[in-house]
């Protein structure tokens, strides 16, 4: 009598060309060293010219497949530029992000319009110019925006923050209807606080250290190399069946 057994998914991403924002350190880079090292060709992308050129020349020092290019993410006309003379990508990871935590009472319209400019209409913008490029192709892909925990709950001093990210989750969604007839799958991946050059001088004030600590379940602050699954993951046909959802790595933060 033979059994049949169930294929075991294929998290490799041998053939196809992903496109990192804010790659140059933090999630963007270890999502574009993750992505690489899963066989894609990844295009490192940031305002910062030598720290992708950088990070490239270390994935390719690996014998892995990367290039970078110099990008302003919040010059939507350079974005559509950019992606629409290069090859589509079949993998996005729209990460460009920012914060200032700030009080209710302190924050100005220019936090307001810098925050909501680079988180949402940065990402939504990059997000669609990627889309469009696959719909011309006909071509299938994953787009993953890089959220937070914070795009599912609210907390002090993060007002906008979470505003921006509740977007996010927002256009997400409605993104993956959309494109769900075409097979380009939208979800977002949403982490609790990491440590990453950009929150380490927030971690070395104590008390918001324990802070944090306090209320992630497990009882420590994330590190980078705990998102490489999931953001490989979410890339990859192992996760074929997933759209408009929020993958949430929070060490247990939104579970109360």
């Amino acid at each position: 009598m033979s059994v049949d057994l169930t294929r075991t998914a294929n998290f490799r991403l041998d053939g196809r060309r992903a496109l990192v924002t804010g790659a140059g350190r933090g999630i963007g880079l270890t999502a574009a060293a993750a992505l690489a090292e899963a066989g894609a060709h990844v295009t490192l992308a940031a305002r910062t010219t030598k720290e992708i050129e950088d990070a490239a020349q270390a994935i390719r020092a690996r014998g892995q497949q990367a290039e970078a290019l110099t990008l302003d993410v919040t010059d939507v006309e350079a974005v559509r530029a950019a992606v629409t003379s290069a090859a589509p990508f079949q993998v996005l990871v729209n990460n460009a992000g920012m914060n200032r935590p700030k009080l209710l009472s302190d924050v100005t319209v220019e936090d307001f319009d810098t925050i909501m400019g680079l988180n949402v209409r940065s990402a939504y913008f990059v997000a669609q110019a990627v889309a469009k490029r696959l719909l011309d192709a006909r071509l299938p892909g994953s787009i993953i925006n890089i959220s937070s925990q914070m795009g599912h709950v609210g907390a002090a001093r993060r007002t906008v923050y979470c505003a921006s990210k509740h977007a996010m989750e927002g256009f997400t969604k409605a993104m993956a209807i959309e494109l769900a007839p075409h097979n380009i799958r939208v979800n977002s991946l949403g982490p609790t606080f990491l440590e990453t050059p950009m929150t380490k001088p927030f971690f070395e004030n104590k008390a918001f250290r324990d802070e944090v600590v306090s209320r992630i379940k497990l009882g420590r602050i994330g590190q980078l190399e705990e998102l490489t699954g999931a953001i490989v993951f979410l890339a990859s046909d192992a996760s074929s069946l997933m759209t408009g959802s929020a993958l949430v790595l929070d060490g247990g933060w939104t579970a109360e």
